[in-house]
């Protein structure tokens, strides 16, 4: 999208200005890549364009990406791995989701039926390629203190997420911090939003499915009323859980469908409904399986319905490392003064980005995608969901600037 950039400028400072600017020829050619990338939509574990195309532009850059063993994704490291202090890892997302691109205003609107970079992963992607060429560029001026490794994830949206995959194929390996930033369209471009501790919620798929004998509607004392019990499970569930757990830890279950019977003088004797469970906190996410059970046994043994329940595990909260956090609040400074960073609320958003914090330390900031001044409401998720395209440059900057910070600093003692 072509808009006149509106981000923060840099302030001045007495420090010493920090290397690693994106230069303007860098910049087209990334909103190019992201604008490909989004006429170019893959879902979860199938993105294979999307990783050759990637893989391409490092190779071109001299840096030798590996590709993952599940075909999708891949890591690269800028700078030679000693084996002394563990790197840090910059993370970007790299699938679609499978909902229509309704945007008709922009030449880059996707072209697969069905799919859309509605999440802003292409963005991410867009920050991370650009951050990698930038800090190749200072590895060979010998100004890249540390190396860093690029890792571009694959299959985000499909729960338990493909940072679980990339994990156990080694993508850690001689890591020892991890940062990523996540599109918010609540954000000016310009703009991150950083929040030590928990920033996003844990998320699991919840599948109920209740049986009954059914019968005729003129007679529903003879029969299991699958429809009333389905309701009361719909209705009551989240109720009963919410005087059951904590409210501090922020539970949440919403249904995104419920469905039962075929005709209107009919009582089925099958019934199904499907949500989410949401959780700010850690320790409510373990207990939530067993407390959702019982509370589900209780409605539909009150209905005489049998029961079955599927609960898909997802992802744990995000939960900023305080350390990190603050690298990424100087680096954000260093290149657009303090008052580009603010501070952010926690989403009850799921991110698998998560699973890499039960390994290693890290931080995600949130990414301002809104073009300053505009008052129109977007969200992430939905098929007219854009971006300015101005943070793509702000999201590089932070990443570089960063990975410079941590590099000089000296290790913690063991």
């Amino acid at each position: 999208m072509s808009r006149e950039s509106q981000t923060l400028q840099p302030v001045a400072s007495d420090r010493p200005e920090l290397p690693g600017k994106l230069p303007d020829h860098l910049r087209t050619e990334l909103i190019a890549f992201r604008r490909d990338l989004h006429m170019h939509p893959e879902l979860g574990h199938q993105e294979f364009r999307t990783t050759a195309a990637i893989k391409a532009r490092l190779e071109k850059a001299g840096l030798r990406p590996r590709v993952l063993k599940s075909g999708t994704g891949l890591i690269c490291d800028v700078g030679t791995w000693d084996g002394g202090r563990p790197m840090l890892a910059l993370r970007a997302d790299i699938d679609a989701l499978p909902i229509p691109d309704t945007k008709t205003h922009v030449s880059y609107r996707s072209t697969a039926p069905d799919r859309a970079h509605a999440c802003g992963h292409d963005v991410h992607t867009a920050v991370v390629l650009g951050a990698g060429l930038v800090l190749a560029e200072l590895d060979r001026q010998e100004l890249l203190p540390r190396p860093v490794r690029l890792l571009f994830q694959p299959a985000e949206e499909v729960l338990p997420g493909g940072a679980t995959d990339a994990i156990e194929s080694g993508v850690l390996d001689g890591v020892g911090r991890i940062v990523a930033v996540h599109c918010d369209p609540r954000v000016d471009a310009g703009r991150i939003g950083l929040r030590s501790g928990p920033i996003t919620s844990a998320c699991d798929r919840l599948e109920v499915t209740l049986t009954g004998s059914g019968g005729h509607t003129a007679r529903p004392h003879l029969t299991t009323d699958l429809v009333t019990a389905a309701a009361r499970v719909a209705v009551d569930a989240p109720a009963l859980l919410a005087r059951r757990m904590d409210a501090r830890s922020g539970m949440s279950v919403t249904w995104g469908r419920i469905e039962a019977g075929h005709a209107c003088n009919v009582i089925p004797m099958h019934a199904e409904l499907s949500g989410t469970v949401r959780c700010l906190d850690l320790a409510a996410w373990h207990e939530a399986p067993d407390m959702i059970h019982a509370a589900i046994d209780e409605i539909a043994t009150m209905h005489g319905a049998k029961f079955e329940i599927n609960h898909v595990r997802g992802v744990p909260p995000v939960v900023n490392d305080p350390v990190i956090t603050e690298l990424l609040r100087e680096a954000m400074g260093a290149r657009c003064g303090a008052e580009s960073v603010e501070d952010t609320e926690q989403s009850l958003g799921g991110e698998d980005f998560s699973w890499y914090l039960e390994h290693v330390p890290g931080a995600m900031a949130r990414l301002g995608v809104r073009t300053p001044g505009d008052s129109a409401k977007r969200d992430l998720h939905r098929g007219d969901f854009d971006v300015d395209e101005d943070a793509i440059a702000v999201g590089v900057e932070f990443f570089t600037a960063a990975a410079l910070i941590d590099g000089r600093r000296t290790p913690p003692s063991r």
